[in-house]
């Protein structure tokens, strides 16, 4: 009887444990709070790496912090550059730019013969001191000055079929002059497929230059140009051209009315 009553007892236990559990396998759980601080402990832990295993595997850049705009972006990317050349484990990688296609690149423009670059030499010829001689043939514009010494500038004459000789003088002067090319080098250039437009202000990208003489009532100047290295050559279309800082010289030196001999 005492087996028995005891059997009872610990099936109704059971059944209530059971019926307990089942219970609050559907009730609702309350809400899990996570900490508002990342270095809390738990979440420390998610983070720790299993023992023995490398700090940094694969050998990642990190940063202490997120990377900013400006210098200190262009200061982390040298950083991860550096640190990415000097592990043995990544294969060499060129940071540089590669360099263009030679169909791409622009031709480089060739240097000015140093012989025509300013100097002061020797004149024991019958012209005059302030006078300006030019001899084609050579390249060369010639300042006489007293004692037996002349101003040597180095100059781009008329190219083939655009050559002259004759004596003239300076009817007037003009600092970053406008260009109006004539009527008869517009269409010969349009005939090349060049366009040259009937009038340009004076600049730096102007063919006249800084400076120009004019020559009597010709179309001929002496001026500067924005190809300084044509200097030395026959390229012209008979005007004769110097370097800016060439022409400014000789334009601070010379006054209108100043004879000049083409040769």
């Amino acid at each position: 009887m005492r087996i028995t009553r005891l059997l009872m007892t610990t099936c109704l236990t059971a059944a209530m444990a059971t019926g307990a559990v089942a219970s609050e396998r559907y009730a609702t759980r309350a809400p899990v709070v996570m900490s508002p601080d990342l270095s809390a402990p738990w979440v420390m832990q998610l983070r720790a790496r299993p023992v023995g295993s490398p700090v940094n595997p694969r050998n990642y850049v990190v940063f202490s912090e997120p990377p900013s705009r400006g210098v200190a972006k262009q200061r982390d990317r040298r950083t991860a550059r550096q640190n990415l050349a000097g592990n043995p484990a990544v294969r060499e990688v060129s940071f540089q730019r590669p360099e263009p296609p030679a169909s791409e690149q622009r031709p480089k423009k060739p240097a000015m013969d140093p012989r025509f670059l300013p100097q002061t030499v020797a004149y024991d010829g019958p012209e005059k001191p302030g006078t300006i001689v030019i001899d084609t043939s050579q390249r060369f514009l010639f300042l006489i000055e007293a004692g037996g010494t002349a101003q040597r500038y180095g100059v781009g004459v008329g190219k083939e079929g655009f050559g002259w000789s004759g004596t003239n003088t300076i009817s007037r002067k003009a600092e970053w002059p406008d260009w109006n090319p004539p009527a008869s080098m517009i269409e010969r250039e349009r005939q090349k497929g060049h366009y040259i437009p009937a009038h340009m202000e004076g600049g730096i990208a102007n063919p006249l230059g800084a400076r120009a003489l004019y020559l009597g009532s010709t179309l001929y100047r002496v001026h500067g140009t924005n190809a300084p290295w044509t200097i030395g050559h026959a390229v012209s279309s008979g005007c004769i051209r110097m370097r800016n800082e060439d022409v400014t010289d000789l334009y601070e030196r010379v006054n209108v009315g100043t004879k000049v001999i083409v040769r």
